[in-house]
């Protein structure tokens, strides 16, 4: 029975087959650009409420005067919210990440932890932020729930919730750990390119054969891809997740 035979299709196929159909348009990647955990912290920190080209146009000039978090930690602020200015909300987002820089010196000797349970307790740091790092900078499972994501599981009636936790425990329950992060990212890219918030591209989405929200549907079997891998192809390759050697997937700590 093939795919689009089936009578229903579950939550769970649909997760899958959504993870499947997106992993051959898109790379696993974030599209902040970084070079180590510490960069990818402070890059999502400040990525609230603002674009990742915004948050990419700063931070070279940020981390080339604050390379690490001993330095960010004794910035002065004035000229951290002068930086970071474009992002918006530059007087809370330059308080937050000198707090967080000053949190990993003073509890985790200057180095970002791979544990999640420690991330969360920096300043600015919740779960999405955390399992961002956790993923990107560290290859570790992590399923990371942004407004992207909060919509596209929603319309893919992989849940009804809109608690980003609650969301994250679902969704998680539906696949492997190894592909938790992956999934996230690619979510997340689609949501920006196709699976718009007023006005999603449904006639071009690789999904529209089984998305429930689909306002369109294939007629004569299976659709085929709509885009390449090269269509969506990011232009740097920064952020791909990596393995850990020696680490299990599903391990967190």
């Amino acid at each position: 029975m093939s795919e689009l035979a089936k009578p229903r299709m579950t939550a769970k196929d649909r997760a899958r087959l959504a993870a499947d159909r997106l992993k051959a348009l898109y790379p696993a990647v974030s599209e902040l650009e970084h070079r180590n955990a510490f960069q990818m912290l402070i890059a999502t920190i400040l990525s609230a409420q603002t674009t990742d080209r915004s948050v990419n146009a700063v931070t070279p000039a940020l981390f080339a005067r604050y390379p690490d978090a001993a330095a960010l930690a004794h910035a002065n602020p004035a000229e951290v919210e002068a930086m970071i200015k474009p992002t918006g909300f530059y007087h809370v987002k330059a308080k937050t990440i000198i707090a967080a820089s000053a949190a990993l010196v003073e509890r985790f000797h200057g180095e970002v932890p791979p544990r999640i349970e420690d991330l969360v307790t920096l300043p600015g740091v919740g779960r999405k932020t955390a399992n961002v790092v956790l993923g990107v900078a560290f290859g570790i499972p992590g399923f990371a729930v942004d407004t992207h994501v909060k919509r596209l599981t929603r319309r893919l009636h992989l849940t009804k919730s809109t608690d980003p936790v609650k969301i994250e425990a679902e969704v998680t329950k539906m696949l492997p750990p190894e592909e938790w992060t992956g999934f996230s990212l690619r979510l997340i890219l689609h949501g920006r390119r196709i699976c718009l918030a007023r006005t999603p591209r449904c006639p071009e989405c690789v999904l529209n054969d089984f998305c429930p929200s689909s306002t369109v549907r294939a007629k004569g079997g299976r659709r085929p891809l709509t885009a390449t891998a090269a269509s969506v192809r990011l232009g740097h390759g920064r952020g791909t997740v990596r393995k850990r050697p020696g680490r299990r997937p599903g391990t967190r700590h």
